[in-house]
Parts: C-alpha cells; structure tokens; sequence
C-alpha cells in the first residue's frame, strides 16, 4: 500500500463519484486531504446524493485525514480562499492535486442523442466551465504553491472521450483539452521540479453511470457501448483509481517527473503496481485487447480471461477509434 503520511492533498469535486473514490484512496494511505465541493450536508431533494460530510467520514473509516471545504469552482474568489486557508494551515505545503471538479454531468445527461446544434449553447460553458476552466485556476494557485517548495503533482482527470467520441461534442471537446492542457503545463512545471499529469479512468461505476445502466437496460439497444455498461462489464470502482493515485505520488520525486506530460492509463498503472480494485478485480485498460475483441464481438465476453491482455498501440488505437461508436 501507498505510504502518504505526512503529505497534504487536495481532491476537488469529491462529494461523490470518482472524487469520492480518490479522497478515500488517498485516506487509506495516510494523507491529509482536503477536498471540495458545493454540498456540505447531504441533499435530500431530488435525486443527488452525497456531500462532503458524508466523503470526510469514507476517508476517515479509511485511515485519513479530511477537512471538507465548500467551494463552488465556478467563483474565482471561492477557489483563492480556498488556497489560501491550505497555504496558513499548512504552513505553504500542498504535495498533490487532483483536479476533478466537474459539473457537466446533469446538462450532458438532458443533452443525451441530440447533435451540437440542437442543443442551447449554454451546453459547452455546462460542461467546461467546471470541468475544464476550473482545472486550470485551480492549478494556478497550487502551482504557486508547489514550485516554492521545488516539489508536488498535478493530476488533472480526463477520459477517453478526450481520444474518440463520447457523450458530444462539447464533452469529447472539453476532455481533449484537458489532457492537452496537462501537457503543456508539464512543460512549465519541469524546471520547477512539479509534475503534471493526465489520468485515465475506464468505465468507472459511478452513482450516474450505474443510473444509466439501468435506464438502458430497459431499452431494446444493439448499440455495443450501451450493453457494455448494462452487464457493467469491465467496470472499475471509484477507488481503483484514488488507489493508483496514492500509489502515483508516493513514488520518489524523480519516477514522478518520468511520467509529467503524459497520459497514465489508471488500468494500466493498477496492473504495473499490482494493485487491485475495493472487490478484488483489477480491469483492464480500454486498449487492451481483452476489452476491444469482446467490446466488437459480445460474444466474447464470457470467455474474455482467454484472451491476452495486450496493449494496442496508440496509432492503431487512433485509427480504430475513428467510427467508434456513440453513446
């Protein structure tokens, strides 16, 4: 397991999904975490579930420390108090952020089959504002904070719609940039000693993924996306990747600034790592063959373990994703 004692995280967007997992993978390995979001108590109407109360005792149950801080990543000066309060509490050190915040997920699901054109315009600020925007004020303020100190991460989650189309195309969009912008802030940060990272995750069993798994399943679809996340075949826990992250940074400085600037497939890492999921499993990357085969030929699911877990290589990958199918 990932050793983090001592070192100050900030997750945004962790009242729950894939910021939840994060926060909680981070607690497990001792880290001090900070974490963000608009809902403090848990809201009860509606179908929006989780806070940051109910994260901060995850992480706690987990072995961690968290201070819970509500911030709407849409305001400037929320976000600067935000990092401010870290720099007094913590006496400047902050060694990892993980930019998560992403507020696109209600605007994307209403906007779901139509084309761009179809959609308000107002689509593209829901899905990059927070998401995109806010990922790169957020890495302004911890990049002060990080180079002073000569050392820390930036980890910015992206997807694979940043690659082939998925969910529109302000979504796919919004996600390629973020890898782009992971990238070339990389470039930046690398005389400073600070690294910046893009992360991958698969198909991550989400609240909202599991909700359109079921909506989907009541639909008669021959779309091989759509039955994929029916059976939730390959699916990865929230967690897998807050494991993989905590395990990222607790690696020595120098291996960290190995991997600044580029993609980290969470998958993959898990594998180099040895890591396994909350149940035990440990998915495969979506480039492997063991995922693309079966994902072509559904048939092949029940017997995918057969089939070699290979990676197809990224200029194969390009031009196999190019009439992928959409969601």
């Amino acid at each position: 397991m990932a050793n983090l004692e001592g070192k100050v995280v900030l997750v945004t967007g962790a009242t729950r999904g894939i910021g939840k997992g994060i926060a909680v993978g981070l607690g497990e390995a001792g880290a001090t975490v900070y974490i963000t979001g608009r809902s403090l108590e848990a809201n009860t109407s509606g179908n929006v579930s989780g806070s940051l109360n109910d994260t901060k005792v995850a992480v706690e149950e987990a072995g961690g420390i968290c201070i819970p801080v509500q911030v709407d990543h849409s305001d400037d000066e929320q976000v600067r108090l935000l990092f401010e309060r870290i720099q007094d509490e913590q006496y400047g050190q902050l060694d990892l952020l993980v930019n998560n915040a992403y507020a696109g997920v209600r605007a994307l699901t209403d906007a779901n089959g139509k084309p761009f054109w179809e959609n308000e315009t107002s689509l593209w600020d829901a899905s990059n504002n927070v998401g995109l925007r806010s990922h790169y004020i957020a890495s302004v303020f911890a990049a002060r904070m990080m180079t002073k100190r000569k050392q820390g991460l930036i980890s910015t989650i992206s997807s694979w719609g940043g690659l082939s189309y998925i969910f529109g195309v302000a979504y796919g969009t919004g996600k390629a940039a973020c890898g782009r912008l992971a990238a070339d802030m990389a470039v930046e940060l690398k005389p400073h000693n600070v690294a910046s990272i893009s992360i991958w995750p698969g198909i991550v069993g989400t609240e909202h993924f599991a909700s359109l798994a079921d909506v989907w399943s009541e639909e008669d679809t021959n779309d091989p996306m759509k039955s994929m996340f029916i059976e939730r075949y390959n699916w990865e826990t929230p967690l897998l990747t807050g494991r993989v992250i905590a395990k990222l940074a607790s690696e020595s400085s120098a291996n960290i600034m190995r991997r600044t600037g580029r993609v980290q497939i969470v998958a993959e890492l898990a594998r180099q790592y040895g890591i396994v999921d909350e149940n035990g499993t440990r998915p495969v990357s979506l480039r492997s063959l063991r995922f693309i085969l079966p994902f072509g030929l559904p048939g092949l699911r029940k017997y995918s373990s057969l089939i070699p877990d290979i990676k197809v290589p990224w200029p194969l990958l390009l031009i196999s994703t190019l009439n992928s199918p959409k969601i």
